[in-house]
């Protein structure tokens, strides 16, 4: 008995038997493309700062993270890396959710130089980094890897801790500083982070993500800085720049100006020169009342006005109010400036006049 064809093997050979009359080859599946994931944009609470305001914070708490591994170096004697692995725009409440009950919280003060009133800064190192600063502070050799998330510090390692996040602290005025004048303080710690109210928990903020290594010993150091803090101090970087680029703008169109007005009431000598005559050494001895030196020059021939010793225009002899004075009547090129030819040749006629 023949074998009985199913319907899929029939619509095979149906489509086999088309491919061979048309001549193609037979069909095959494209392979489908990778749909493109695209990050989930919240409008009900849209980004406040841009990336270039971000990138800013990415450079300065990178220069951060270099001066502090010189400071973990010198202080518990072991080589260290930091590196900024990210700069991330949330809102507090997320911040807070990603913190266990038994984390640590430092508060930090912030001093603006338009002394505004500001939430604190918020610090939080990972309890595997500060426990192993602590056992290395009490002289341990800080290699504990027991220590979980989920850590209560003593009484005594609160007193350490508080010693130990003041160093970190006192960088910030130093990053800072080529940007704003701030001051940052240490104020206290808060052991229960579902406690602290310092801050809006929906208030938008900015956590710089830091990884630690110490030896063996890695974690994280994350600081959050409060929205209207940041709005405060890029208003001011803002401001201090509008100023800047006035001032130079200001600074460069009245230099000229300024330059004038300070010199203008200086006093200069002004000569005018009849003639040169070379003589011999004898006949300047044998000069006597009533001689006549011949100049090498005509009556009516032009007359050299030097201006502090060099020669600056050419001019006329003359009579002026009884007095002897010279009239000016051409610049000298070789010795010509670039815009105040004008102004020069005024002053210069008035004090040869005077003469």
């Amino acid at each position: 008995m023949a074998d009985v064809l199913s319907q899929s093997q029939i619509d095979a050979l149906l489509n086999s038997m088309q491919n061979a009359d048309s001549g193609g080859a037979p069909e095959t599946e494209e392979p489908k493309k990778p749909e493109k994931e695209y990050k989930k944009y919240d409008f009900f609470s849209p980004k406040k700062y841009t990336k270039d305001k971000l990138k800013m914070l990415n450079s300065i708490y990178d220069n951060y993270s270099r001066i502090l591994v010189s400071q973990i170096n010198g202080l518990f004697r072991v080589a260290s890396e930091v590196e900024v692995i990210g700069v991330e725009e949330q809102r507090y409440y997320e911040f807070g959710n990603a913190l266990n009950e038994s984390d640590v919280l430092t508060i930090v003060d912030v001093e603006l130089p338009d002394r505004s009133t500001n939430p604190p800064v918020l610090i939080h190192i990972s309890p595997l980094v500060m426990g192993s600063m602590i056992d290395r502070m009490l002289g341990g050799s800080g290699t504990d890897m027991t220590i979980d998330m989920a850590y209560n510090y003593t009484d005594i390692e609160l007193a350490l801790y508080a010693k130990i996040i003041k160093y970190p602290i006192s960088i910030m005025n130093d990053v800072w500083s080529g940007y704003i004048s701030l001051k940052a303080q240490y104020d206290s710690i808060e052991e229960n982070p579902s406690m602290f109210q310092g801050i809006s928990v929906d208030e938008t903020v900015v956590i710089i993500m830091l990884h630690i290594k110490m030896g063996d010993i890695e974690g994280a150091m994350n600081i959050c800085i409060p929205g209207t803090l940041l709005s405060n101090v890029f208003e001011i970087i803002d401001k201090t720049k509008h100023l800047a680029k006035k001032s130079d703008r200001v600074g460069i169109r009245n230099t000229r100006e300024d330059i004038l007005e300070n010199i203008r009431e200086s006093k200069m000598d002004v000569t005018a020169q009849l003639g040169v005559a070379r003589l011999n050494l004898d006949d300047v001895y044998n000069l006597h009342v009533g001689d006549v030196i011949d100049l090498n020059k005509p009556q009516d021939s032009l007359v050299s006005l030097y201006i502090a010793g060099q020669p600056w225009f050419n001019g006329q002899l003359g009579v002026h109010n009884k007095n002897v004075a010279v009239k000016i009547e051409d610049r000298i090129l070789e010795y010509k400036d670039d815009g105040d030819d004008e102004i020069i040749s005024a002053e210069a006629e008035t004090e040869a006049e005077a003469v």
